[in-house]
């Protein structure tokens, strides 16, 4: 694990950032939770930003994650592991076995494929919904609409828990269409909160994920209270 023995100081700044955004917007740190991004990266990162004090973890490949996580699982109580890529209905069953929280349900479909493979596998996972909201995005709900449809579709699965939502903003464009795209995505959470009954299920939709290693920065002033970081923690990524 020497070979990142870095990234305990890299979680450090990278708290520090996002302190310093939570003080620019009028917010506290602790409503963001920083995920560190180990796709592309061995189980040492893994355990490396555990020993640093993170919890949640994110990869876009079931192959990957089933191949790396098991073995390590042990040694990370209180870990929390995420799904961030585009999932594909044939691996549900798989995902649902291995991951706690699914951020990038972008289909109706996907849901319910979810929370039947979640029943069968006497378990419940937490589910965020995917909305598209930036020209180069491939993969989310296209429209409030198909949003609404996706939210009663978790709803009605007894097996999933519905979260919140979250998004990728167009890459490498300027700060204003990042933030445009921050700014449709927390407009889309809080009509979706606003729609749901008072008590439990609206106190559990409290999560806004948006924000990557460019631009968590602007994602926490909007109102993010989730950030994805891969690079800027480990460092680019080797396939």
């Amino acid at each position: 694990m020497a070979e990142y023995d870095f990234v305990a100081g890299r979680v450090e700044g990278l708290r520090e950032r996002i302190a310093a955004a939570c003080a620019r917007s009028g917010r506290r740190p602790e409503e963001v939770e920083l995920l560190a991004v180990t796709k592309f990266h061995p189980a040492e990162a893994v355990l490396a930003a555990y020993g640093a004090g993170l919890r949640s973890f994110g990869e876009s490949r079931v192959q990957e994650a089933e191949a790396k996580l098991p073995s390590i699982r042990g040694e990370l109580p209180g870990a929390r592991l995420d799904m961030i890529g585009h999932l594909q209905g044939n691996k549900a069953k798989k995902a649902a076995a291995l991951f706690d929280r699914v951020q990038s349900v972008d289909s109706v479909e996907l849901a319910r494929a979810l929370g039947e493979r979640a029943r069968a596998a006497g378990r419940r996972i937490e589910i965020l919904l995917e909305l598209h909201t930036g020209e180069e995005s491939k993969e989310g709900f296209e429209s409030l609409d198909e949003l609404q449809r996706g939210r009663d579709a978790v709803l009605e699965c007894p097996a999933l828990t519905l979260r919140g939502l979250m998004t990728m903003a167009p890459f490498g464009m300027d700060v204003a269409a990042v933030r445009s795209s921050f700014r449709k995505l927390r407009a889309a959470f809080e009509l979706i909160r606003s729609d749901l009954a008072p008590g439990p299920g609206r106190e559990a939709f409290d999560t806004l994920s948006m924000g990557m290693s460019g631009d968590f920065e602007q994602a926490v002033e909007e109102g993010s209270t989730l950030v994805r970081i891969g690079t800027a923690l480990f460092g680019e990524r080797s396939r």
